[in-house]
């Protein structure tokens, strides 16, 4: 038994540091969107404006035009956070916690339905409203660093495997959104760059297998794939995810990061910028509203309701409803040191979309900025709407003591990795 011990250390350790940079990314994330809401509605909002969507740079792809600030922070920096995103979840799914499809179903599970129940949330709200249907997707995803940043202002009353299960759902309804992306809100298609991203790929696969370690040699090739993708159609944050897939990793059980794996050094390089730089700056990019001329109408229109509600209530239905359902039927074990109630309140953060639900309104509605508005009210109303209620929860849920017994264990094993 005592053998056992270390292989799971050495995960664990990836994870706290992981939860560490992703909970103070989130933190600098809630108040970089509160920044922009507050220069969104002062006289500094036409700067504002005019430096993220007017500044014109080099045109990359025809379908985008001249790069803007914030398509370089949504279409470049972006991809480099959701590199970091597939390095996580590669480590976890061959290295860690997540290595066998008994501990991983239950996560993969809840996120589906975590995807499904707030579209169809959405699409009965605005049932009347066909012109808004493309919208559907909004409130599929789930926003990884504001949640773990809820999640660290609460310390020690959020069970460890609480922030797994959170890192993990919303790792993977992330990947679903950005498959949405490349599927639904894709309109053209260029065959020529759509291959030459597979060729690129290809050869990092190749690289992967004939035992190239170096961290330059994958990121100039990624940077390649990048530009591929962004020429293909396809959104070009999906590059990142693809990347990572094929960065080579050396399993450490019972040791340390290995020094010469390659997804561990670049994943260390990578987080820190993530964290503090990409994450809260998209923030500031995107979150910023203003509110001149919109009264209670615009709030209350069926696109910002469905939005909220598709956020605050299919979120949590769906998240919770599976996890019960699985657990009850057999299907998955339940999370252990956590009580249904806490279970529930993590159910609630997952409805704290921001990010990709703040993108891909965007692209649901483009040209169209009054409808773009509506969906950035809906986004954030129901981000914070599920962020209060959640963390109420998590903060007043009864502490049993054999549940505390059970993570005060795993803290401590998690400890003893650093």
């Amino acid at each position: 038994m005592s053998s056992e011990r270390p292989a799971r250390s050495t995960s664990d350790s990836a994870l706290r540091k992981f939860l560490n940079s992703e909970a103070s990314g989130g933190i600098l994330l809630m108040v970089a969107a509160a920044l922009a809401m507050i220069v969104a509605n002062s006289p500094l909002y036409d700067m504002y404006h005019h430096f993220f969507h007017e500044l014109e740079g080099p045109v990359l792809s025809q379908k985008l035009g001249p790069m803007t600030p914030h398509l370089w922070i949504n279409d470049g920096l972006m991809a480099i956070f959701f590199l970091l995103v597939g390095l996580e979840i590669k480590r976890e799914f061959v290295d860690g916690r997540l290595n066998t499809w008994e501990r991983r179903r239950l996560p993969v599970l809840a996120a589906g339905v975590g995807m499904l129940v707030p579209a169809l949330v959405f699409l009965f709200v605005v049932r009347d409203v066909p012109e808004v249907y493309n919208g559907w997707a909004i409130p599929a995803a789930t926003d990884i660093a504001f949640a773990i940043g809820v999640l660290a202002l609460l310390g020690p009353r959020a069970p460890t495997s609480l922030k797994l299960f959170l890192v993990t759902v919303a790792i993977v309804d992330d990947m679903g959104a950005v498959a949405i992306i490349a599927l639904v809100y894709t309109a053209e298609i260029n065959g020529a760059a759509l291959l030459a991203s597979a060729v690129i790929l290809g050869i990092m696969y190749t690289m992967n297998k004939t035992g190239v370690r170096s961290v330059l040699a994958y990121l100039l090739l990624a940077a390649m794939l990048w530009y591929a993708v962004l020429l293909s159609g396809v959104h070009a944050t999906i590059a990142g995810v693809l990347a990572a897939m094929v960065i080579p990793i050396v399993i450490t059980p019972g040791a340390p990061d290995s020094e010469v794996s390659t997804l561990h050094r670049l994943e260390h390089a990578i987080a820190p910028w993530s964290a503090f730089f990409i994450v809260p700056i998209f923030g500031f990019a995107n979150a910023g509203v203003s509110l001149e001329g919109i009264g209670m109408e615009q709030i209350l229109a069926p696109l910002p309701i469905g939005i909220a509600l598709g956020l605050f209530l299919g979120k949590q239905i769906g998240i919770f409803a599976a996890v019960w359902l699985a657990v009850k039927t057999g299907f998955a074990e339940r999370l252990g040191g956590a009580s249904w109630l806490q279970v529930y309140g993590v159910a609630m953060l997952c409805g704290i979309g921001f990010t990709m639900s703040l993108f891909i309104g965007a692209l649901a509605f483009p040209g169209n900025m009054l409808l773009i508005e509506e969906a950035k009210i809906g986004v954030l109303g129901g981000s914070l709407l599920s962020a209060v209620i959640g963390f109420l929860i998590l903060r007043f849920a009864p502490q049993h003591k054999h549940l505390e017994s059970l993570d005060e264990v795993e803290e401590q094993e998690l400890k003893a990795a650093v």
